[in-house]
């Protein structure tokens, strides 16, 4: 049962009219896309089973390991949309300008799901029915974000649509399939403009109650961990994904975090109270923090590369 707060109450009538707005705009700036015109459906042949097709193999895909791994997170984070529908509603509502973003962004993140999964069963890019047990799994089990009020709500939809955003178009860049980074292009311009919307209100919250929203962007941040963590094997699959530079720590930083807080504008804000500038002061250090961290990744990653560069050359020699 949802339970209202005075303070969530007062936070879905303060930004409703921009809501509203936001909302106008995104459906004048989103352009309509089709999934099935990026989907190589030429490739595609019958699977064994019923139709007594030919058996998937990992040899049906030249993808690279790490982009098949990333390709199966992005999709079963997508998969979880039933999940994140619940969460939204939970913490705003079904109805008035709220309830007409929910639906309209549900919508629109359904066809990401709908469309990277016809391209991996079409090209053959991952075993289908290890893909099947694992959005199965990752469904069922219910593991989902769990934001603190309205406010919590935006502030984590901002971070994880962007994050979602850089995924999607780095795993398609890296992919060496121009089908498949044209499909994920399309699908992270979706992402942005949705980030773009939790921006947005988060901007209009700082203007409103600059102390209040601070301290929640801080916890936001500091706790923040991609809506992947129920998948199967998903520890597994998301160092595959660190390693390959689709996203790691410094991806983390310097693509999601900065932007994201450089926009706001929240190191720059004047007039905070004690509360506030505590949280900016946390918020700061904890930037710098993961910035060393992301450099000694990327140091340790890089000689492990090529250390293992060198032994493959060795062993070819």
């Amino acid at each position: 049962m949802k339970i209202t707060t005075a303070e969530a109450v007062h936070w879905l009538v303060e930004l409703e009219p921009i809501a509203a707005d936001l909302m106008n705009r995104h459906l004048a700036t989103a352009r309509e896309w089709f999934p099935h015109q990026y989907v190589p459906w030429s490739l595609g042949r019958d699977f064994d089973g019923p139709l007594d097709g030919e058996p998937w193999r990992a040899e049906h895909s030249t993808l690279a390991p790490a982009v098949r791994s990333a390709l199966v997170v992005n999709l079963l984070t997508e998969d979880n949309l039933p999940g994140y529908h619940w969460t939204i509603a939970a913490q705003t509502s079904r109805d008035g300008a709220w309830g007409a973003w929910l639906h309209h962004w549900t919508a629109e993140e359904d066809r990401h799901a709908a469309a990277i999964r016809a391209y991996l069963h079409a090209s053959r890019a991952v075993d289908p029915i290890a893909l099947e047990r694992a959005r199965m799994a990752q469904v069922a089990t219910g593991t989902l974000p769990e934001p603190d009020g309205v406010l919590g709500l935006v502030a984590y939809a901002a971070v994880q649509e962007l994050a979602t955003r850089v995924s999607h178009r780095n795993t398609g860049r890296l992919s060496g399939d121009p089908v498949c980074d044209r499909l994920l292009t399309r699908v992270a311009q979706d992402e942005n403009l949705h980030m773009v919307f939790y921006r947005e209100l988060l901007r209009a919250a700082l203007a409103s109650d600059p102390d209040q929203v601070m301290v929640t962007l801080d916890a936001t941040v500091r706790g923040f961990a991609m809506p992947g963590q129920g998948m199967p094997g998903f520890a597994r699959l998301a160092g595959e994904i660190a390693v390959a530079g689709v996203y790691d720590l410094r991806v983390h930083h310097d693509e999601v975090l900065v932007p994201l807080l450089r926009s706001l504008k929240v190191l720059e804000l004047t007039g905070l109270g004690p509360a506030g500038e505590q949280a900016r002061e946390r918020l700061a250090g904890y930037l710098e923090h993961l910035d060393a961290r992301a450099s000694r990744f990327v140091e340790r990653r890089d000689r492990a590369l090529d250390v293992r560069a060198r032994r493959e050359q060795a062993a070819t020699a």
